[in-house]
């Protein structure tokens, strides 16, 4: 979209200051200059504009209410003549929020809710609402989420998986129960992420990652590499019995904290710049070399410590064996942990889902979402290097070439 102003007039400010509305207020004028830009760009011109570029001609607007968590906006949505215009504002912005609502008033229609989230729903929507209502508008954002969490993966290959784990309450049973949400981010051939999908389990088990991984490579999932996850013993089997002969590459945070839990306070300073030294090294040789110098200066002063480095150092610098230009974005499970932060963000306003639908519906709006913006923004890494690299593997695949 082109680059416009956003002005908001006095009154508008005085209703954000004094008025009841609170951000409300301040959102509708900037949503719908949104509107008219979006229109603006659609014909090429501005409102009354002529020129040679332009494309079809305004015809009044209608209003449209967007329930959001600041409140209810009223909003003038831009009609064209011809009626091609269609702005994706509602769509994109709605499915998590409808997501979010859904799983609020699911909370209250069962009885498991407070005083405050009733009060909250209720001013989210408006009115009370019944169980017919939830089902309706539920039964509408389901068909998206599955349509996304089906489609198909064959459209390439995904050379590199990021794969984690987070864990949200479920009201199951009767019972609040800790339930496991598994994700899994590719990067594509043409160098740009995507959420892959996500499956709802009861724990974070081996069988658990087995199923869901079987699911993506029935979806297409094809020509992985490089897989980047924690330790977690059943992932990494289930990993290497899908993708035979793929790098697996140990999370370098989760690895740091793993030895730095088992580090007495004192040396935990001077262990983090071994482990920089470690786990940035230019190549396997030179890790190797400061690991063997680690080990000659913590022996004995902390030796539980050693204990895991020794053991896991190899797996965490797996990724040396790529060129330079992909290790950073691929040594940790970062990005995909950074999306869990911001799907914690709308799960602490909820707290415990109603049902297993409400959690696997909200994430997966989100994960929707997320996956859109990145699949079609800018491109996270360029590839060429990485298939050079590849041509020139031996062709009896015993030996990989160190990059440097």
């Amino acid at each position: 979209m082109a680059t416009f102003e956003i002005t908001i007039d006095d009154e508008k400010i005085q209703d954000l200051l004094q008025g009841d509305r609170g951000m409300a207020a301040l959102l509708e004028p900037i949503l719908n200059q949104l509107l008219q830009a979006e229109m603006s760009e659609h014909l090429r011109a501005e409102p009354g504009e002529r020129t040679t570029d332009r494309r079809g001609w305004r015809n009044g607007s209608y209003r449209r209410r967007l329930t959001t968590r600041v409140g209810t906006l009223e909003l003038e949505v831009p009609r064209d003549r011809d009626g091609t215009f269609q702005t994706s504002l509602f769509e994109r912005y709605q499915r998590s929020e409808k997501a979010l609502v859904l799983a609020l008033m699911q909370m209250v229609v069962q009885g498991v809710s407070t005083r405050r989230v009733k009060k909250i729903t209720t001013e989210l929507c408006g009115r009370e609402f019944s169980r017919q209502t939830v089902s309706r508008l539920a039964e509408g954002l389901d068909e998206q989420v599955a349509a996304w969490a089906k489609r198909p993966l064959g459209g390439g290959t995904y050379p590199f998986l990021v794969l984690d784990a987070m864990q949200v309450k479920v009201r199951q049973q009767s019972a609040v129960r800790s339930t496991t949400v598994l994700l899994a981010v590719g990067i594509s051939e043409a160098g740009q992420r995507e959420i892959l999908g996500l499956d709802v389990a009861f724990g974070e088990t081996g069988e658990a990652w087995r199923r869901f991984i079987g699911q993506l490579k029935a979806r297409g999932l094809s020509g992985v590499e490089v897989a980047t996850s924690d330790a977690h013993e059943g992932l990494r089997q289930a990993l290497e019995a899908a993708f035979p002969g793929l790098i697996w590459q140990r999370c370098q945070a989760h690895f740091r904290r793993n030895v730095l839990d088992r580090t007495p306070a004192g040396l935990r300073d001077r262990v983090h710049e071994l482990l920089d030294r470690i786990l940035t090294a230019p190549s396997p040789e030179r890790a190797r070399e400061a690991v063997g110098e680690a080990c000659a200066e913590l022996e004995g002063a902390a030796d539980r410590a050693l204990e895991v480095l020794e053991s896991g150092w190899e797996e965490a610098t797996a990724v040396l064996a790529l060129p330079a230009k992909y290790r950073r974005r691929l040594r940790t499970t970062n990005m995909l942990e950074r999306f869990i932060e911001e799907i914690r963000r709308r799960e602490k306003v909820v707290r415990i889902f109603p049902n297993e639908e409400a959690a696997h519906r909200l994430i997966g709006a989100l994960c929707a979402e997320r996956h859109e913006e990145w699949s079609t923004g800018r491109r996270y890494l360029t590839m060429d290097a990485f298939f050079e690299w590849k041509a020139s593997l031996e062709p009896d695949g015993d030996s990989l070439p160190v990059a440097a």
